[in-house]
């Protein structure tokens, strides 16, 4: 993996870490670690996507950590996306830990739209600061037999500081979908939680949100 700094103050930036597999029997394990400084605003991208026609399988486990500054702003965008007509499976495995320190605010965008047949997702946010604000927008699609988990941990220690968790997801034909989202205050905050599936066929969904 790499490691990505912003410097403090930078404003209306963008880094882009797309990973793509094209071959089967691939299984790749990348640590990208983001240190964002004070007061900057950026943008990050992360599309990651799976072509195998063979037998074997495909996978890609990204564990990322942000480590964002005082009154920083981060909005991080992963888009997820399997194809091709090998007996392979594609697997998408990320992990995404964050720690966010006085008045910082992430945005964290999570999709994944098609042909992915098993994912482990796992999110970890550590609100450290005051006036600290994290939100999850996860939208999931799954289909055949594929299955998907979605696992979050987020822990307010900051006073007055905020998260708000959105999932929104559609299971289809055999699929299953399990939601863990965990959210922990430890002083004055604010926490939502709110997870919203269409389930089509034999599909099933769990959700098992905890405040």
């Amino acid at each position: 993996g790499i490691d990505i700094t912003v410097k403090a103050g930078t404003k209306n930036e963008s880094v882009h870490i797309p990973v793509i597999i094209s071959k089967t029997g691939v299984e790749d394990l990348v640590y990208n670690d983001f240190y964002i400084g004070e007061n900057a605003d950026v943008t990050i991208v992360a599309g990651c996507g799976i072509h195998n026609t063979g037998e074997s399988k495909s996978e890609h486990d990204g564990i990322h950590s942000f480590h964002v500054g005082k009154n920083a702003v981060v909005t991080y965008s992963e888009v997820h996306y399997g194809e091709g007509e090998g007996e392979g499976k594609r697997i998408l495995n990320p992990q995404t830990i964050l720690y966010l320190e006085e008045g910082a605010k992430v945005t964290l965008e999570s999709t994944q739209i098609r042909g992915v047949d098993d994912t482990r997702r796992y999110t970890k946010a550590v609100l450290k600061g005051e006036n600290a604000e994290f939100i999850v927008q996860e939208k999931l699609l799954t289909h055949d037999s594929q299955y998907a988990e979605s696992e979050m941990d987020i822990i307010i220690d900051g006073e007055n500081s905020r998260t708000r968790v959105i999932s929104r997801s559609v299971a289809q034909d055999q699929s299953t979908q399990i939601f863990y989202p965990r959210v922990v205050g430890n002083t004055a905050c604010f926490g939502h939680v709110q997870c919203d599936s269409i389930i089509m066929g034999k599909a099933k969904v769990r959700s098992i949100p905890e405040i």
